[in-house]
């Protein structure tokens, strides 16, 4: 067992947001990596030739492998050191930068985003979970707005960055670049990051995490397949399998004794009915980042670099608003924050929804801008909210579940509207027309979401009471 003095406690506590940084600058160089790849679509089906669907599994292979790895996230921080997850996670994004920079084919370039996808696996959960050692709880939305706001700034620079270098040099170059920030990183934290929970040897659960990630690839396979010719069959018999993967999890779960994470965190409905919200939240934001830049090259005949460049004042506000966002929840409680976000989150969906072709590219900026400025204030602060009315013991078992529905979501938000985008085909209308009545399908979708989160949130303020 590692043992922790109560000297490098308290200076963890005087002084958190150092490490807090350091794990939150490397989680943005996945996350931006990511977002990069989202404006790069339709340059890669030309270069490799494969279809969209085929392609948004570079967003959706990452999501999804990232999701597994968080799966893991409560049983590793109580395993093994903080810096053995840091240096671990920069290693495994080194190499995929290095895979991915050289990729010959489609396939090499999915197996190094898959490889890449290890370090906002370790960092994501590892950033919470060291929040929740050394934070107070009167201030932990305001610590995690500050990591956020480090890490939400990617999406603000993703798409542009990967707009632009693929606009003006090349897509590899969106590896190439970050290695050597990565490396510094790598340095800093070596000699900044510090334990300050004992770790302990557990044996870990590896039938349960074979069951769910099982279940969870047949979840994705099985939506992946929507909208193509026959398709119906498939597709039920994936989510029948995935149901009964599911259950058997649930099942294996009530008696098992080996570590992964404590479902019963689902049994609290504080957690629950912030969980729903928060996966609701992201589902749409990443299919979102995924949709418009491809919608406005596609439909508006923008250029890569203005189809990242559109989400630019959307996602610069989401980042820097979040330690406001934070403070809003420990000084007014989660209504003013949560309510008023998720409205902001509703009305421009609802708005695109109805106006379909009709938007220009300034119309659908200033929309996704109002949209990104609810969907960040709702999203943080739904995760903040159920974790502070949770016990302690059972924080890190919920963050690990927070956060592998958050990339779930992801990784199903980005496969399902890609779907909706080019499964409509009326013979009468033009392609383009076809992508526009396929992506109002899609708005609408959202907009639901945004209507059952008003009541999910009702639910979860009496539940906290």
């Amino acid at each position: 067992m590692n043992t922790i003095t109560n000297d490098q406690n308290d200076h963890a506590k005087q002084h958190p947001f150092l490490v807090i940084t350091v794990i939150a600058f490397m989680t943005f160089m996945g996350v931006l990596t990511e977002t990069s790849m989202n404006v790069t679509f339709p340059t890669l089906m030309k270069q490799f030739n494969v279809s969209l669907p085929t392609v948004q599994w570079v967003t959706t292979g990452y999501l999804l492998t990232v999701a597994l790895l968080t799966i893991t996230s409560a049983f590793l921080k109580r395993r093994f050191t903080n810096k053995q997850l840091f240096v671990s996670a920069a290693l495994l994004f080194i190499a995929g930068d290095v895979m991915c920079g050289l990729a010959p084919s489609y396939w090499v370039l999915l197996v190094g985003r898959i490889i890449q996808a290890g370090c906002v696996g370790l960092t994501g959960p590892l950033m919470n979970n060291i929040i929740l050692d050394v934070v107070p709880a009167h201030k932990l939305g305001t610590y995690m707005g500050m990591a956020n706001l480090i890490v939400l700034v990617a999406p603000a620079l993703g798409p542009t960055f990967g707009g632009a270098v693929v606009s003006f040099a090349s897509w590899r170059m969106i590896f190439w670049i970050t290695v050597p920030i990565t490396l510094l990183l790598l340095g800093l934290g070596i000699f900044i990051i510090k334990q300050y929970t004992p770790t302990q040897h557990y044996e870990f659960d590896w039938l349960r995490f074979g069951v769910l990630a099982l279940a969870m690839i047949t979840l994705l396979m099985g939506f992946n397949i929507m909208g193509q010719p026959g398709a119906l069959i498939k597709f039920i018999s994936y989510m029948v399998v995935s149901a009964i993967l599911f259950g058997t999890f649930g099942w294996l779960s009530k008696s098992s004794h080996k570590a992964l994470f404590k479902l019963s965190v689902f049994k609290r409905p504080v957690f629950l009915f912030s969980f729903l919200p928060y996966v609701f939240l992201q589902y749409s934001n990443i299919g979102l980042n995924f949709m418009l830049p491809s919608y406005v090259q596609m439909v508006n005949g923008a250029t890569a670099f203005i189809g990242g460049l559109i989400l630019l004042p959307g996602s610069v506000l989401n980042g820097l608003g979040q330690p406001i966002y934070g403070w809003m929840l420990d000084r007014f409680g989660g209504k003013l924050p949560l309510y008023l976000g998720n409205s902001l989150f509703l009305i421009p969906i609802a708005i695109m929804m109805v106006m379909g072709q009709e938007m220009s590219v300034l119309v659908i900026t200033i929309l996704y801008t109002i949209y990104a400025t609810g969907r960040s204030m709702a999203f943080g602060n739904s995760m903040a909210y159920g974790l502070k009315h949770l016990p302690r013991d059972e924080q890190k078992d919920a963050n690990a579940i927070y956060g592998t529905g958050n990339m779930l979501a992801g990784s199903l938000g980005t496969t399902v509207i890609a779907t909706m985008m080019t499964s409509v085909h009326i013979s009468t209308l033009s392609n383009v027309e076809n992508i526009v009545v396929g992506s109002r399908l899609a708005f609408g979708m959202l907009a639901l979401l945004g209507v059952i989160n008003f009541f999910l949130f009702r639910r979860l303020f009496k539940s906290s009471k």
